[in-house]
């Protein structure tokens, strides 16, 4: 294996990071910023109101997404495999 194999392979590696968690990082954004509006337009600063819809919307995106991140995982390590076997 030399330098631009293993550079393809970390560059398939962020790619694969990346398509994975911008689902939850995307709805973790609109709630963060839904929960900042309403708390700037009724001005209630309460420190838990921001986490805890945060964390059950994210939650929640990640149990839908789960066979998505399974394709997208299983793809990621097949790939990997097929580059063992072939050398």
């Amino acid at each position: 294996m030399n330098g631009l194999e293993v550079i393809d392979l970390a560059r398939d590696a962020i790619f694969t990071l990346l398509l994975i968690s911008a689902p939850m990082m995307a709805v973790g954004l609109i709630v963060g910023v839904a929960i900042a509006l309403l708390q700037a337009l009724t001005q209630v600063q309460e420190l838990t109101l921001v986490f805890v819809p945060k964390i059950i919307a994210i939650f929640l995106t990640m149990f839908f997404t789960l066979p998505f991140i399974g394709d997208v995982l299983n793809g990621y390590v097949s790939g990997i495999v097929d580059r063992i076997v072939t050398g």
